[in-house]
């Protein structure tokens, strides 16, 4: 049994999978409540026994974050905990980016894709917006967007006249009203931004993509986009269990 992570600004997700590479229980938990007691419940609702797991493998861009759960796994068993960057990835994919600066899940979402045949574009509607630029087993970087999520509760936290309000589509682009009004603004505000940035990366590598978009968002953006979308949430795990071939 292996315990694989995906540490994110906002979100922690855990999962236990089998040496046959199938996920068998997922579980989350909000990252800034990760600490020993937390991290208690969520892994024995994992498995009932630590010392069955044989590898624990993390993406993370929460440093901090890592440390307290590389912590919590040394005092409970012998199997080293590691995060993607202590691995050489360079041998499952080349990178052309500054390696520190780049995050892991946007490394290891990636890997979870590349192949010697197609290139991607991974659209990620996480805490940031971002795009990944895969050409077969190339990973070219990508550009970092502000996050819907996080930019409409800001709007919220600023304009003291917008409520906090649950985007959707929304079929009219003029509004008659404050909530309308924030939802027509986002909605075919990113749905632009989106379309926009997939064209300008098209013209600038010179080559035919795969879009696979992922993250909670995705759902509301994936039939009003321009070009054909592939939806896969479990993007950055599938990457985490390639990656851990590499522990031995």
């Amino acid at each position: 049994m292996y315990i694989f992570g995906d540490i994110g600004n906002s979100e922690t997700k855990l999962f236990l999978v089998n040496k046959k590479e199938k996920i068998l229980k997922r579980i989350n938990l909000p990252t800034n409540y990760i600490n020993n007691r937390n991290l208690d419940k969520k892994i024995k609702f994992l498995t009932k026994n630590i010392k069955d797991i044989e590898k624990i493998l993390f993406c993370s861009v929460v440093p901090k974050s890592f440390i307290l759960i590389k912590k919590y796994f040394s005092k409970r068993t012998k199997v080293r905990c590691y995060e993607i960057k202590d691995l050489n990835l360079k041998s499952l994919i080349k990178i052309r980016v500054n390696f520190s600066q780049v995050g892991s899940d946007r490394l290891a979402n990636a890997i979870s894709l590349q192949n010697n045949r197609d290139n991607f574009i991974i659209l990620d509607f996480g805490t940031a917006t971002t795009f990944d630029v895969v050409v077969k087993k190339d990973y070219r970087g990508g550009i970092i967007a502000p996050g819907i999520k996080i930019s409409l509760d800001t709007l919220s936290d600023k304009a003291s006249l917008i409520p906090r309000i649950n985007l959707k589509k929304i079929n009219h682009i003029v509004a008659n009203n404050t909530k309308s009004a924030v939802q027509s603004g986002f909605f075919w505000g990113y749905l632009g931004l989106i379309d926009n940035i997939i064209n300008l990366i098209k013209r600038e590598i010179g080559y035919s993509f795969k879009l696979v978009i992922t993250g909670g968002y995705s759902d509301l953006f994936k039939d009003s986009l321009k070009i054909k979308v592939i939806q896969n949430k479990d993007i950055t795990i599938k990457g985490l269990i390639k990656i851990a071939k590499l522990i031995k």
